[in-house]
C-alpha cells in the first residue's frame, strides 16, 4: 500500500478543533486527503490546520455550529465547491451534559445533547449522501461511544440515548445503501483523553488520563477504515483503555451533581 493512500480524496472531520478530532484530520491529511476541519470554535480549527499544512499536509478551517441543520447545509453546499465533493465524512463532533443524572436534568441540556450527537450526525450525512451514492463509493465513519452499549452516569442519559442512536443510524445506512457503494462505520471509544472528560463532575486527574485511551490510537482506526479495499468495509469497533480503572467512586459523584440542593465539594 502507498504510504499516502487517500491522494486526492476529500475528507471532512467534524469537531476537528482538539483531541480526537484533530488527532483524526492529521492522521488522513498525513495519508495524502484534503482535509475539511469543521468545529464552532475557528481558532482552535485554525491552528490544527496550521499545524498540519506546516507538517506538509492540505487542511483548512470551516466553522460550523453543526447542531443547526440549515447551517450544515450551507456548509456542505460550499465545500462541495471548494475543494469538491466528499469522499470520507468523520463526525466526530459532540458533546456531554454537565449534569449526568435524569432526575435533575435540565430540558435545555438533554436537547443541546442529543442534537450535538445525533442531529449533527443525520444533517452532515444527509448533506454527504447524494453524491457518495452518485459516485457508487463513500466513507462514512462516526464516532459513538462504549457508552452507548454500557450507559451508565459517567456520560449521562442524553449521551448515552445519543450514541446508541448514532450507531443504529449508521446501521440503517450500511442496510439501505451497502450495494451502493456506501460504507458506514461505527466507532465505539471507551475511556478517552480528550477535553469532554471536562465535562464531568469530576474531572479525571493528569494521572489518571494517561491509562485512558490515546486518541490518536482510534485516529489510526479510522484511518485503517477509510485505506481498506472498496469492497472491505468494518462494520463497528469497540475499543477500551488495556486498564481499565474504577470508575465506581466517580459514577457515585455523578449522581448528585446537579440536585438543586447539591453544592460540589
Amino acid at each position: 500500500m502507498s504510504d499516502r493512500p487517500l491522494t486526492g480524496r476529500i475528507a471532512v472531520v467534524t469537531g476537528a478543533g482538539s483531541g480526537l478530532g484533530a488527532a483524526t484530520a492529521r492522521r488522513l491529511a498525513q495519508a495524502g486527503a484534503r482535509t475539511v476541519l469543521v468545529g464552532r470554535r475557528p481558532v482552535p480549527l485554525e491552528d490544527v490546520a496550521a499545524s498540519i499544512v506546516a507538517a506538509g499536509g492540505d487542511a483548512r478551517a470551516m466553522p460550523c455550529d453543526l447542531a443547526i441543520p440549515a447551517d450544515v447545509a450551507a456548509l456542505f453546499a460550499a465545500i462541495r465547491t471548494d475543494p469538491g465533493p466528499v469522499d470520507i465524512l468523520v463526525n466526530n463532533a459532540g458533546s456531554a451534559p454537565s449534569v449526568k443524572n435524569l432526575r435533575w436534568m435540565p430540558d435545555d441540556q438533554w436537547d443541546e445533547t442529543i442534537a450535538a450527537n445525533l442531529t449533527s450526525v443525520y444533517a452532515a450525512v444527509k448533506a454527504v449522501l447524494p453524491d457518495m451514492l452518485d459516485r457508487g463509493e463513500g466513507s462514512i465513519i462516526t464516532v459513538s461511544s462504549l457508552a452507548a452499549v454500557r450507559p451508565n452516569l459517567l456520560g449521562g442519559a442524553p449521551y448515552g440515548a445519543a450514541k446508541a442512536a448514532v450507531g443504529n443510524f449508521m446501521g440503517y445506512l450500511r442496510a439501505t445503501y451497502r450495494h451502493q457503494g456506501l460504507r458506514a462505520t461505527t466507532i465505539l471509544p471507551g475511556e478517552m483523553d480528550t477535553p469532554i472528560l471536562d465535562t464531568r463532575a469530576r474531572p479525571p486527574t493528569a494521572e489518571e488520563r494517561t491509562r485512558m485511551i490515546d486518541p490518536d490510537a482510534v485516529a489510526q482506526v479510522i484511518l485503517l477504515c477509510c485505506t481498506l479495499p472498496a469492497g472491505t468495509t468494518i462494520e463497528e469497533v469497540p475499543i477500551s483503555p488495556t486498564f481499565p480503572r474504577d470508575q465506581g467512586p466517580d459514577i457515585e459523584i455523578s449522581r448528585d451533581f446537579g440536585r438543586p440542593s447539591y453544592s460540589e465539594k
